[in-house]
């Protein structure tokens, strides 16, 4: 009943306005947004890689309206690439196709999309195509299949939650694709995802499984320690080299087993977004544990 709620929430002008005029929720927020600005960003990145961590940073945003959003969006990235360079910061660039224009069409997307890829590439910044909801799922995987024949440097998202998967990693892995695999955060129906905990968890192993064997450096992207044992368990099985894949979390979210993989000799990159659009990743992180929720109110109200 509550994720739902929160979904729907996520999407709401009115529950945004009350949140972000809330004093103190922009505070509870930086538990899981690094910040407002890129420089807050590349803050907390020298913080990570201190720690022997790997970034991957997200400027916040999705669904420009117009193309002249979308060219906006890219020249944000663009400027964001080169503060990268000019920072030394070690980290890659994660973004939605639909801050690209997406919802104009698949070619203003690539478009977009290649000005960034072509300016990362040259200086040596590998670039993750995030996963939206269920509508833009097969655009999504188009796109990066067009983009994947001109460029190395991009992977992409795909979600275990949906029924799909299976045949979008099997086609990614044929394309040498690198595959960041996660459970999925938006709201969907039982045609195209799988609702309960159980399934899902079912469905993450079984395409860990497909990546870990056949894919090309996965990133195993969850905090949920059945998965992560799992992976481990299959690594040891399979004799599986630490430098040929990555485990993935969330910033802000189980800190402590970041370190702690890390410690035992395996690569963990931290997913950490900024900028000023937060309010729906927020809304999506308060969804998807109970803990969560509690935590943002329990703040609140202590003041």
């Amino acid at each position: 009943m509550i994720r739902p709620l929160l979904h729907f929430l996520s999407g709401s002008s009115l529950a945004k306005k009350f949140v972000l005029n809330f004093p103190l929720a922009k505070r509870v927020a930086r538990r899981y947004v690094a910040g407002e600005r890129l420089e807050d960003a590349l803050e907390v990145t020298r913080t990570l890689t201190g720690q022997g961590l790997r970034v991957a940073l997200d400027l916040l945003g999705e669904n420009a309206v117009h193309k002249s959003d979308a060219e906006k969006a890219t020249t944000d990235y663009l400027a964001m690439l080169e503060k990268i360079r000019e920072s030394g910061q070690s980290c890659y660039v994660s973004l939605k196709l639909t801050q690209l224009g997406l919802d104009q069409g698949n070619d203003v997307a690539v478009a977009n999309l290649s000005r960034i890829l072509e300016a990362a590439k040259s200086i040596g910044i590998f670039v993750r195509i995030d996963m939206e909801g269920s509508k833009y799922t097969e655009q999504t995987v188009e796109v990066f299949r067009r983009a994947r024949e001109s460029f190395d440097n991009v992977g992409i998202v795909i979600q275990a939650y949906m029924r799909r998967s299976k045949s979008d990693i099997a086609l990614i892995n044929r394309l040498g694709g690198q595959v960041r695999l996660c459970k999925g955060a938006y709201a969907e129906p039982p045609s195209v995802a799988y609702q309960s905990r159980p399934e899902v968890t079912r469905s993450m192993k079984d395409l860990m499984y497909d990546l870990m064997l056949n894919g090309h450096y996965p990133a195993i992207a969850s905090h949920d320690e059945e998965v992560i044992q799992e992976t481990l368990k299959t690594v040891k099985e399979y004799g599986i080299s630490p430098d040929k894949f990555e485990f993935q979390m969330l910033y802000g979210i189980r800190r402590e087993r970041q370190l702690e993989l890390r410690k035992l000799g395996y690569n963990v990159r931290v997913y950490v977004p900024f900028g000023s659009d937060w309010y729906p990743y927020f809304m999506r992180r308060l969804a998807e544990r109970p803990a969560n929720l509690v935590f943002f109110f329990t703040a609140l109200f202590r003041g």
